[in-house]
C-alpha cells in the first residue's frame, strides 16, 4: 500500500509540475503579445519618436510596482548592498539591450517581418543553453527549431519593406533574448536574489544609463515636444505599454522558472502565430508577396510542431545532459 502511496503522491506532483509549466508559458504568450500590439501602436500608429524613452517608462513602471510591492510586504527581494552587481551582472546590460533593440525593432519593421526574425533568438537559444546551461536539445526539438528559421530566411528573401536598420535592431534583440533567458535560468537556479529580484535590479541598474543616452540622443527632448501627450487614447496606450513592461518581465521569469530557456523563447515566438496575421493589418506597414508569405507560414507550422514535441507527454526527455553535469527541463 505504501508504495502505490509513494507512487500517486509522483504522480500528484509531476501533473502539478506540468500544469505549472503550461500555465506560466500561457501566461507568458498572452503578456508577450500584448505588449507586442501596444508597443507597436504606440511607436507606428501614433509614430511616438522615441523607443528609448518607452523603454524608461517601462523601467519606471518596474522599479515602482516592486518598490511598492516589497513596501506592503507582498513580494520579497534582498535590500541593496554591495555585492547585488556582482550577483547579478550582467543580466541588467543584457536587459537593457533586449529592450531597447526590441523596442527599436518594432518602430522599424512590419509585425509580420518582425516576428519572423525573432525566430534566430531560438537557435541562438539553443547554441547558448548547449554551451551555459550543458544542455541539448534532441533531434526533434532542433529538427522544429531550423524549420522555423528556415522560414524565416525564406520570409526575408522576398521582403520588400527591407530596413537595415530594423534588421540589425532585431538580430541583436534575438541575442539579447537568447542571452537573457539562458542567464536568468543560471541565476534562478542558484535562487541568490529570487525572479523579484532580478527584476526589481535589473531595471533599478539601468536606469540612469539609459536616461544618459536618451538624453545624449535627445530623445528626450523628441519625447518632451510630442505633440499628443494631451490624448487620451495615446496617454492610455503608452501606460499599458510601461505596466506591461512588468506584467512581460515577470511572466519571463516564471515561464523560465518552471520550463527551460528554450521553450521561454519559443513560446515567445509562438504567439506571434497571431501577432503574425493580425500584423498584416496592424500598423499599415505589411507589404504582401507570395514568397514572403509563404516563408511566414512554413515558419508558423514549425512553432506548432515543436509546441507538441515540447508539452507532449513521453517517457524521453526533450532535452538530454551533457558532460558538465547540469540538467535542464522542459
Amino acid at each position: 500500500m505504501s508504495g502505490n502511496s509513494t507512487q500517486e503522491e509522483a504522480e500528484a506532483a509531476d501533473r502539478a509540475q506540468m500544469v505549472k509549466k503550461i500555465l506560466s508559458a500561457l501566461f507568458y504568450a498572452i503578456a508577450s503579445f500584448m505588449i507586442t500590439v501596444v508597443n507597436k501602436t504606440v511607436l507606428t500608429t501614433y509614430a511616438f519618436p522615441s523607443y528609448q524613452v518607452l523603454g524608461l517608462g517601462q523601467m519606471v513602471a518596474t522599479i515602482m510596482v516592486l518598490w511598492f510591492g516589497r513596501s506592503a510586504k507582498l513580494v520579497q527581494y534582498p535590500p541593496l548592498d554591495s555585492g547585488i552587481a556582482r550577483r547579478i551582472w550582467p543580466l541588467p546590460l543584457i536587459y537593457l539591450g533586449n529592450m531597447a533593440t526590441g523596442l527599436g525593432g518594432t518602430k522599424e519593421l512590419s509585425l509580420p517581418m518582425f516576428t519572423a526574425l525573432r525566430r534566430f533568438s531560438i537557435l541562438m537559444t539553443m547554441i547558448l543553453e548547449r554551451m551555459v546551461l550543458g544542455v541539448r536539445a534532441s533531434w526533434p526539438v532542433q529538427a522544429s527549431v531550423l524549420a522555423m528559421v528556415g522560414g524565416a530566411l525564406l520570409a526575408a528573401a522576398d521582403d520588400v519593406t527591407f530596413s537595415v536598420t530594423g534588421y540589425t535592431l532585431v538580430l541583436l534583440n534575438d541575442a539579447f533574448t537568447a542571452a537573457n533567458g539562458v542567464y536568468m535560468k543560471k541565476k534562478l537556479d542558484a535562487k541568490d536574489l529570487g525572479k523579484y529580484g532580478l527584476m526589481y535590479y535589473n531595471a533599478l541598474f539601468m536606469f540612469v544609463p539609459a536616461a544618459l543616452v536618451a538624453w545624449r540622443t535627445g530623445d528626450l527632448d523628441r519625447s518632451a515636444e510630442y505633440p499628443h501627450w494631451n490624448d487620451p487614447l495615446f496617454l492610455s496606450q503608452f501606460l499599458m505599454s510601461c505596466i506591461m513592461g512588468f506584467v512581460l518581465s515577470y511572466s519571463v521569469m516564471l515561464c523560465t522558472q518552471y520550463n527551460s530557456a528554450l521553450t521561454t523563447t519559443i513560446i515567445g515566438c509562438l504567439k506571434n502565430i497571431l501577432v503574425t496575421y493580425l500584423g498584416m493589418v496592424i500598423g499599415g506597414d505589411y507589404v504582401f508577396s507570395w514568397l514572403n508569405f509563404v516563408g511566414l507560414n512554413i515558419s508558423v507550422f514549425a512553432s506548432l510542431l515543436y509546441t507538441y514535441v515540447t508539452f507532449k507527454r513521453k517517457p524521453s526527455p526533450a532535452y538530454v545532459l551533457v558532460n558538465n553535469g547540469k540538467v535542464d527541463t522542459v
